[in-house]
């Protein structure tokens, strides 16, 4: 199993190819390539790889999947007996994005399957429409 520990966002998060995850927003528009070079460990088949604090010529490919906004945390404020109070809400943009591949020194040691197409059973619905 192969997996790096990248930074993103001030968040450092553990990533294996063929996953999304949602990070902090990036600057990146929907189907865009991103590349990450900020890795702190490779773990290849039991053999570690750790960085001081990077790996040197390691990087993370992926793909922006899409734009969106987290859930809604409220944020409520009182002060006792002074009839003070305040309820604010907030809603984190965050970038939902598929990692591709894990490269170290220009190699490719993960890589996500190619069968990306989503897989279709036939149900009996589906085979009385086709007839």
């Amino acid at each position: 199993m192969t997996y790096a520990i990248i930074e993103t966002g001030g968040k450092q998060l553990r990533v294996e190819p063929g996953r999304f995850y949602d990070i902090e927003l990036l600057a990146n528009q929907p189907e865009e390539e991103v590349t990450i070079d900020s890795v702190l460990l490779v773990n290849h088949n039991g053999e570690i790889t750790v960085g001081q604090p990077l790996v040197a010529g390691a990087t993370v490919q992926g793909t922006v999947m899409s734009q969106l906004r987290g859930r809604k945390v409220l944020v409520y404020k009182m002060k006792p007996k002074k009839k003070t109070r305040k309820k604010r809400g907030h809603r984190q943009e965050i970038t939902r994005l598929m990692i591709n591949s894990i490269t170290v020194n220009g190699t490719v040691i993960a890589e996500a399957s190619s069968s990306s197409e989503p897989v279709v059973e036939s149900t009996e619905e589906t085979v009385a429409a086709e007839s």
